[in-house]
């Protein structure tokens, strides 16, 4: 008895933002010109985001500004009064704890860091140019924020999350047909999320990955726990649609309600030894 063949693959990765991000499709198509087009697409479309977004590039729209929030009286493009209104949602959505406004000026007043949010909503606008792609399945990763969709009838994605200290090891692993998953922490960065309530870095939680229907929403989301500290798994519960994995300072695992992991099933107090958890993606 023969077998039938599965789905053709293929993957591209790029350095875009100052990441790799990588794109993999399944698919009868794939391997045609009209597909690597579109693939070319995302990836300049990220580029055009970086080119005005990037805190790290003195020549983006964002590094031109010395730091400061843009002016929705006087900004004149589009993108940066789109993110700069959903830093401002994403604020009021977390309570203050996903703060773009918590970076200090060298002359003084407050100033404008929306990279917490940006790389989600880049992804997820770059990857409109794929996911009306009929019959195609789609993983696109771009440093541990991933949007995956599967095509009725196909087998899910399988999203690793990993232990940094050992990549080679697993924490768990979630199947996704459709959706976003994302993680925010210290492990890979160092503590780069600051709480905008102390003013100083959080430390208390060194991995949050958080599973949703909306990339943006779910990397904001994972961010803020960060940020949060101790009471994270009990804020990510409240969240209608996510679920979360938690490591703490100490290595303990927690898990939200509905989280679709194969090791935490859904509850809320599962605890292991554990050192953080980042985003790896194999296909199913």
């Amino acid at each position: 008895m023969t077998t039938p063949a599965g789905p053709d693959r293929r993957a591209w990765v790029e350095q875009v933002m100052g990441l790799p991000v990588s794109i993999h499709l399944r698919g009868p198509a794939v391997r045609t010109e009209a597909v690597a087009e579109r693939v070319a697409r995302v990836f300049a479309e990220l580029r055009r985001a970086d080119a005005v977004f990037s805190t790290y590039r003195p020549d983006s729209q964002l590094g031109r500004l010395g730091g400061a929030p843009p002016d929705p009286a006087t900004t004149t493009n589009p993108l940066l009064r789109e993110v700069a209104a959903l830093c401002e949602t994403a604020r009021a959505r977390t309570g203050g704890w996903f703060d773009a406004r918590r970076l200090p000026l060298p002359l003084g007043g407050v100033g404008f860091d929306p990279s917490g949010l940006v790389k989600g909503w880049a992804v997820a606008r770059a990857a409109r140019h794929l996911t009306d792609l009929a019959g195609h399945d789609l993983c696109l990763n771009a440093g541990g924020d991933v949007l995956l969709r599967a095509a009725p009838g196909r087998p899910p994605w399988r999203v690793g999350v990993e232990d940094p200290d050992r990549p080679d090891r697993m924490l768990d692993v979630v199947e996704r047909a459709d959706g976003a998953v994302a993680t925010s922490g210290t492990a890979r960065r160092g503590t780069h999320i600051t709480d905008p309530r102390a003013g100083r870095p959080a430390g208390a939680v060194r991995s949050v990955t958080v599973v949703g229907p909306d990339l943006l929403w779910a990397d904001v989301y994972a961010t803020a726990a960060v940020a949060r500290g101790p009471d994270a798994p009990d804020w990510l519960a409240t969240l209608n649609g996510y679920a979360a994995l938690v490591v703490d300072a100490a290595g303990r695992v927690r898990t939200t309600p509905g989280w679709p992991g194969s090791r935490f099933p859904a509850r809320p107090g599962a605890g292991r030894a554990g050192s953080g958890a980042q985003v790896a993606v194999s296909s199913a």
